[in-house]
């Protein structure tokens, strides 16, 4: 039962239903790649990909000091089909893969440097 709780408290959130939504469409996603589809901070994300990885939906691995991310292969099917379903059509999700595009056509390392810039606009300081 501790397994369906995780479970259910990880997709309870709109934002992580969002990074499923599209690690089910493309295979692997780093960290700034993610935060730049949201279009939230990076700690944010880094919370919400925590969240994901303790319920056992996302691996992730380190390379360098970039940290990618994919669904879990013990990603339960059935989740991954209700997800399909629920989610066909939706114009979020439809918006958020259009984004994707958009992200993945960027040069990873540039979408981080931009990050970091915009950190040390909006507080001052290099968010480590």
């Amino acid at each position: 039962m501790h397994e369906t709780v995780s479970i259910a408290k990880a997709i309870a959130d709109r934002n992580r239903i969002r990074v499923l939504a599209v690690l089910m469409k493309h295979e692997e996603l780093c960290v700034c790649q993610i935060t730049a589809l949201l279009n939230l901070a990076t700690p944010t994300v880094s919370r919400h990909m925590s969240i994901l990885r303790g319920a056992g939906l996302v691996h992730s691995r380190k390379r360098g000091r970039w940290v990618h991310y994919q669904l879990s292969l013990e990603f339960p099917p059935l989740l991954r089909q209700w997800l399909v379903e629920s989610l066909s059509g939706s114009p979020e999700t439809e918006a958020d893969l259009a984004s994707l595009q958009r992200v993945l056509a960027c040069d990873p390392g540039e979408i981080c440097r931009c990050q970091r810039t915009r950190s040390v606009a909006s507080n001052g300081r290099v968010a480590t």
